[in-house]
């Protein structure tokens, strides 16, 4: 559908999180978005920028109670919900002929068994998780543009996946071996009040958690096997670090076939909009993407032309709240609605 000459109406649920403000801020100055309906059954009657201040004179609606709010209405529904808020919404919107972009975990997930195990919560649509289509831009473009229910990747899958695809693509490492070291800012928490994340708690801290595993983990493993065409070994491994924006993921794979591996990633994301494949020596930063719909990518031989330089690194940064939310889920809109795909995304990184 050719869209480029009207105004897409757009609402979205739960408007109060980061991720919610976040999707505000994109989708105000957006050339072809008409925000419509902002909901918070809390915060129902409020005036946006008076809870977020950043917006105002960009955005005039309040917040509405999603029961009472015009959803049906619009174009587009975004969810930027906590998980197991979606799948009992979408339905309703999808038979009204509504498309869904849910920014939760609700959908990201093939094996409903497998969801209701991480998730611990009886999946409430299943037939719409068979139907769903995993929004990752470089891998299912094609997919996207006709779907009607969009499952956005969480941040730490976007960044582990784009930083390791091309490898397991092209059969050149271990899939059996490899492991993803990965940090995250403290707004990947959520904004909500837990002991972890208070500034005494979390600043001047660095700690890992998820030892025993990681409800990212499922959804990373499930993108790298489709890309292998096999099952793969993952390790992965999160932290907290004491920043507010931002992902760094140190990716390792083992090489068992010798390839021009700077001229893989190169040529697998040559036409991408928004993966930057830095030249070699490179060593990106989460500061070079903050407030950006971008990742940056750097590929490293640590002692190369050694005998033990049989180990590959990527190093893979994004800002967890733009390429890894509302970025990405604000560039799956412009896939589906035919769109250019950089559509009110052409934010320059925010330095310092």
């Amino acid at each position: 559908m050719n869209t480029m000459n009207k105004t897409i109406k757009v609402g979205i649920v739960g408007g109060t999180g980061y991720t919610g403000v976040e999707l505000l801020r994109i989708l105000s100055r957006h050339p072809h978005a008409e925000l419509h309906a902002v909901t918070s059954r809390q915060e129902a009657g409020l005036p946006v920028s008076t809870m977020f201040p950043s917006l105002r004179g960009q955005v005039a609606l309040s917040f509405t109670d999603p029961e009472k709010s015009p959803l049906t209405g619009c174009d587009v529904v975004f969810f930027a919900t906590p998980n197991a808020v979606a799948m009992s919404q979408a339905g309703a919107l999808v038979a009204n002929g509504t498309r869904v972009i849910d920014l939760s975990a609700d959908f990201r997930i093939r094996d409903v068994a497998e969801w209701e195990r991480w998730y611990k919560a009886k999946h409430a649509s299943p037939e719409l998780v068979a139907e769903a289509v995993y929004g990752l831009p470089e891998v299912n473009r094609e997919r996207i543009r006709t779907a009607r229910v969009l499952a956005n990747p969480g941040c730490y899958p976007t960044a582990v996946q784009l930083g390791l695809l091309p490898l397991v693509e092209s059969g050149a490492v271990d899939v059996e071996h490899l492991i993803a070291d990965a940090k995250s800012g403290v707004s990947g928490a959520g904004r909500k009040a837990e002991v972890h994340i208070l500034y005494a708690e979390a600043s001047e801290n660095f700690s890992a958690y998820g030892m025993a595993g990681h409800r990212h983990w499922p959804e990373i493993r499930q993108g790298l096997a489709v890309a292998a065409g096999r099952d793969v070994g993952l390790v992965f491994i999160p932290h907290l670090t004491p920043m507010i924006r931002g992902i760094f993921a140190t990716l390792y794979a083992r090489v068992n076939r010798e390839i021009d591996f700077q001229k893989l990633f190169e040529d697998r994301y040559r036409d991408e909009p928004f993966v930057d494949v830095m030249p070699p020596g490179s060593q990106p930063d989460t500061r070079s993407v903050r407030a950006a719909n971008l990742c940056r990518l750097a590929v490293h031989r640590p002692q190369e032309g050694s005998a033990r330089s049989d180990t590959l690194v990527v190093l893979s940064v994004i800002d967890n709240l733009v390429k890894g939310a509302a970025g990405q889920a604000v560039q799956n809109m412009n896939i589906m609605f035919g769109l250019p795909e950089t559509a009110g995304l052409e934010h320059v990184p925010v330095v310092p």
